[in-house]
């Protein structure tokens, strides 16, 4: 109980909810205390299971086939206390890191689709893990889950994720052959910052060429950029240079980004879940 409250609320916000719930008296330091240590052991037992994977050392789930088992991946900065960010540099320029990375995974599955054709994730189907550690070392905690929740019996494999390189490398290495694609909305945001640069201020500008865009974004060029943005004349080069960096973007990404076809697939196109 010591270990729920504390890993839910501020310890001495857990120690009211002991008294208030259990009539049980204790101390905020106890809450931590015994909080730390079991998560601690924890996590020992999940690092254990991790090399594990690593090895192989593997049981063979068995099971029904899974028609499609989905993945995903995101991370985000999380407030710690200031001895867990000494020596890390922050977002700031000059500043000390406030956060750090903890990076997330989920996995579900998926049977049907509703009469739009759009997917429907299994009720009950989704299982999360994440960590506050290195993107290779999640990549194994990510694989392991995976591998739990019948990977290999899963006859397609489906991984989302936004832009973040370390969520691809770890697709093309814990992952191979799976299905790859970048977050629709993820893909919308940077057909955004091209429309507001081509067109600052103005809306109705900004929304059509957002829109005439993304039918034309597999190209991954700057000159579609321009040609679709309906510029007359040369940008100036600060303009030109955003074009050209979510131009790269969109080419690195381009397998990533076959939306009617994932669609016809009755896929997910977007990482709300994570």
């Amino acid at each position: 109980m010591l270990a729920l409250v504390g890993a839910d609320a501020p310890f001495n916000h857990g120690r009211r909810q002991l008294e208030l719930l259990a009539g049980l008296q204790v101390t905020a330091k106890a809450v931590e205390r015994t909080a730390e240590w079991i998560g601690g052991d924890i996590a020992e037992r999940e690092q254990t299971a991790v090399k594990q994977a690593v090895q192989l050392e593997l049981p063979i789930i068995v099971g029904e086939a899974i028609p499609i088992l989905c993945v995903q991946m995101d991370g985000t900065g999380i407030p710690v206390v200031k001895k867990e960010t000494q020596g890390r540099v922050g977002k700031m320029e000059g500043q000390p890191a406030h956060t750090r990375e903890v990076k997330f995974g989920c996995v579900f599955t998926q049977t049907a689709w509703d009469e739009a054709g759009y997917p429907i994730r299994d009720p009950g189907s989704t299982t999360c893990t994440g960590a506050i550690e290195a993107a290779g070392e999640f990549g194994n905690r990510l694989y392991l889950e995976i591998w739990n929740r019948g990977w290999s019996r899963a006859e397609k494999k489906v991984v989302i994720g936004d832009g973040a390189e370390w969520i691809w490398n770890n697709a093309d290495l814990h992952f191979p052959g799976a299905i790859q694609i970048v977050d629709l909305f993820h893909a919308r945001q940077h057909l955004w910052n091209v429309a507001r640069v081509l067109h600052p201020g103005d809306t109705p500008h900004q929304k059509r060429g957002s829109c005439a865009s993304s039918q034309n974004s597999m190209e991954g060029s700057s000159k579609s950029w321009l040609r679709f943005s309906g510029l007359s004349k040369s940008p100036a080069p600060p303009m030109l240079e955003t074009i050209r960096i979510e131009a790269a973007c969109f080419g690195r990404n381009a397998r990533r980004m076959r939306y009617p076809q994932f669609r016809r697939q009755h896929l997910f196109v977007g990482s709300g879940v994570i």
